[in-house]
């Protein structure tokens, strides 16, 4: 890590950098070009998530120039929500605000962003209300924030901007990995602290391409899920799980109970009722109905004793304020 400056800054800005040489210069041009407007303290953190050109070797000719600069490295790439954790554990601002390295997050919202935080809210979300990305991404991401806002009750235009600013003491709570990144205001939330959402500009790609691919869109499903299970059944997964299982084991006996009368029909009258097929299709139903509510319901049970045991060894709750 590169030498960092004396005094504690206010304002912390944590920048994910993957292959991005031609813009990190133009990058810290304009934000030391806001910067030099305000008072505040500000230091500038590079996470550079195993960049295969020369970015690294910029990073390190601006922190030359540039105490305020500051820079980790990874040795490989790690994922985006990797570098947003290294940087979020180094950061030393009071507030916290992340943008993407590639030029289409606009340094000269920081203000607005600040201004916003000072309304009274932890966590805002920057809202791409014009965007100038392709249509195939523009319009399953739509889909995503909706479906997102749906299941969560955190309703943003934009959860996956990559431009927010955050109260340090919110970060602090936090644990990403995987592609959780996306998902902090849910996170956040769910945690008690205020999230809002800030307009901001958006601007074209002007060097290197997207590294999102169409392999996105199903992680993002199953992230979805994952972070439901978070946020809303973190202390009683039985309370979902559960509830699977006993649908599934209802279903069953109903289904069994069809084939009991089936049965008792063929018995009365060997011509009446389903054939041997129907009937041997429906105990295969039964037979699978009854094993995946049982498996639903025990492993309901596993992480009911796996969160029991975390709640002792650890309470997961978040503290606002205590009296000493």
């Amino acid at each position: 890590m590169l030498d960092s400056v004396a005094d504690t800054p206010f304002l912390s800005l944590v920048i994910p950098v993957y292959n991005e040489r031609d813009s990190l210069s133009r990058l810290h041009a304009e934000i030391a070009e806001v910067a030099a407007q305000w008072p505040w303290r500000m230091e500038i953190l590079f996470v550079d998530d195993g960049s295969q050109d020369e970015s690294w070797k910029v990073i390190r000719e601006l922190a030359s120039r540039d105490e305020r600069v500051r820079g980790i490295k990874f040795r490989r790439n790690f994922g985006k929500a990797a570098a947003l954790a290294a940087g979020f554990s180094a950061v030393r601002g009071q507030i916290v605000i992340t943008m993407d390295a590639d030029l289409q997050d606009d340094p000269h919202e920081i203000p607005n962003f600040l201004a916003k935080l000072d309304e009274g809210y932890d966590v805002v979300s920057g809202w791409k209300k014009i965007r100038y990305d392709p249509w195939h991404k523009v319009f399953p991401s739509r889909v995503f924030n909706k479906l997102l806002s749906l299941l969560t009750g955190v309703h943003l235009h934009d959860h996956n901007c990559g431009m927010k600013a955050y109260r340090v003491e919110a970060l602090r709570e936090l644990h990403l990995y995987g592609e959780m990144h996306r998902f902090v205001p849910v996170l956040a939330f769910a945690r008690g602290f205020r999230v809002g959402e800030l307009v901001i500009h958006h601007r074209p790609r002007q060097f290197g391409h997207s590294k999102y691919g169409w392999k996105r869109f199903i992680k993002g499903g199953l992230d979805v899920i994952t972070v439901r299970l978070l946020t809303g059944f973190t202390r009683r997964p039985q309370h979902f799980l559960g509830a699977w299982g006993l649908g599934f084991l209802a279903a069953g006996v109903f289904s069994f109970l069809i084939l009991v009368l089936n049965l008792m029909v063929r018995l009365i009258d060997a011509e009446a009722g389903a054939g041997v097929a129907t009937q041997l299709a429906l105990l295969i139903i039964v037979v699978g109905l009854m094993l995946l509510g049982a498996q639903c319901l025990l492993a309901g049970l596993i992480a009911e004793m796996t969160v029991a045991r975390k709640w002792l060894a650890n309470e997961p709750f978040s503290i606002a304020e205590t009296i000493r």
